[in-house]
């Protein structure tokens, strides 16, 4: 499964680094830097709204379908489609409030674009939980392919079709676009996602145990929240303090390393329905050799796709733009962070499958934390290679926790180039 969602992370990073290119160039770097912290930030409440049900699911389905319990099945299948339209409507409404409040703190040029985005936000959240769904069923194509190959190209397109109908290019625009791409995606994902899920277990009377879904799902709600910022705090906190054409070209600069990221990322999805398989299973045995194994899957991918980003960082962001090239530099310590953290592989879905969602979330906390202070101290100064030397430090800091604390609970040696301990788990 890690080999099929890899290719088709490539091919989906590829549509969707072409997307943005072609946005960068399309609009120019002031508005696509407006368009990038909005779609941003709607991205992390997306995820937020979600309340952990997104990850917990992926829990749940395995363990009810080796215990042989369709009735929970649908009913953690139908209660996480409820709540999840619940919250992310309230935090729409609540974000446009929000807005409404502090307007006059807020530069003009985002007002209409934030108020365009809290539209999509329940779509963006049930979407999330839907990939979420497919993902716990192992069906790669489908927990990947809706925000990473369906969304972006139908942004690219409709965006066009405002144009054609004469409308400017511009950041409000390009939000448009987004909710309307936000939408079809979405509800192909509920046609055959939700309804493929549905289909088996129509005949079953839903049975709902909430308080222990919702027990097990917060702290994953709080350690995904943690992650979301961690992840996507510097582009924020460069919107904060420096102009949507810094927001332009570090955005730029992270998504040349997409190529990086995605090891991890289709590691994970190959990894975390194994893990609970495991531990359900009892195999501590396997469970360990297995996560040492997906320690190497991602470390050795990642050093290689790093080098290679280096090498062709430069005409990466020059396709950008005039002017985006000025990231390239940046790249250096964000790649070696990248394959730094690569070498715990996916701990923190370990932690999670295995009952210990507080320390992943004491870990983001205290990661997040140190990435803040950081580029709150260091932006000023430094500017961009600020938010770039926080960011390269907090992902060090968080692959050495999330090791630690896999040794601590599991007894595990999740780091790819320790020794294992001779003796048995």
């Amino acid at each position: 499964m890690s080999l099929i969602a890899f290719g088709l992370r490539i091919v989906n990073a590829v549509i969707a680094f072409v997307s943005q290119v072609l946005l960068a160039r399309y609009m120019g770097s002031f508005e696509y830097g407006v368009f990038v912290l909005v779609w941003v930030t709607m991205i992390i409440l997306g995820n937020m709204a979600c309340l952990g049900f997104q990850t917990s699911i992926i829990r749940f389905v395995p363990e009810y379908e080796a215990k042989n319990r369709p009735a929970q099945m649908r009913g953690v299948l139908v209660a996480s489609r409820r709540i999840v339209l619940a919250a992310s409507t309230f935090l729409a409404l609540a974000g446009a409030v929000g807005i409404w409040l502090f307007e006059e703190q807020i530069q003009s040029y985002y007002v209409l674009p934030f108020y365009l985005g809290l539209v999509c936000l329940p779509m963006i959240a049930l979407g999330d939980l839907l990939q979420g769904t497919a993902r716990a069923y192992a069906w790669p194509l489908w927990s990947m392919t809706p925000s990473f190959f369906i969304r972006p190209l139908l942004i690219l397109i409709f965006l066009w079709a405002l144009h054609v109908a004469g409308s400017f290019p511009d950041a409000t625009a390009a939000v448009m676009a987004a909710i309307l791409a936000t939408y079809l995606t979405t509800v192909l994902q509920i046609v055959y996602v939700a309804v493929k899920t549905e289909k088996p277990l129509k005949s079953v009377q839903p049975v709902f145990r909430l308080r222990e879904w919702v027990t097990v799902s917060l702290p994953i709600f709080l350690s995904n929240g943690f992650y979301y910022l961690l992840t996507n705090a510097d582009v924020l906190l460069v919107g904060r303090f420096m102009q949507p054409t810094d927001v332009a070209v570090y955005f730029a600069t992270t998504k040349a390393l997409a190529l990086v990221h995605f090891v991890y990322y289709s590691v994970r999805t190959g990894a975390i329905q194994r893990y609970s398989a495991f531990l359900h299973s009892g195999d501590r045995v396997g469970l360990a050799r297995f996560a040492r194994e997906t320690t190497y899957w991602t470390f050795i991918p990642a050093t290689v796709m790093g080098v290679a980003v280096l090498v062709l960082g430069r005409p990466i962001l020059m396709l950008f733009g005039p002017g985006f090239e000025a990231g390239y530099p940046l790249l250096f310590p964000l790649v070696a962070a990248v394959i730094l953290r690569a070498l715990v592989g996916p701990a923190e879905s370990l932690l999670t499958m295995s009952g210990h969602e507080n320390i992943s979330v004491l870990v983001y906390a205290v990661t997040l934390g140190v990435n803040i202070a950081l580029s709150v101290l260091l932006i000023p100064v430094l500017g961009l290679w600020g938010v770039a030397i926080a960011t390269s430090v907090s992902l060090v800091l968080e692959a050495a926790l999330l090791a630690i604390a896999v040794w601590r609970r599991l007894g595990i040696v999740m780091v790819a180039l320790l020794p294992a301990p001779k003796e048995a788990v």
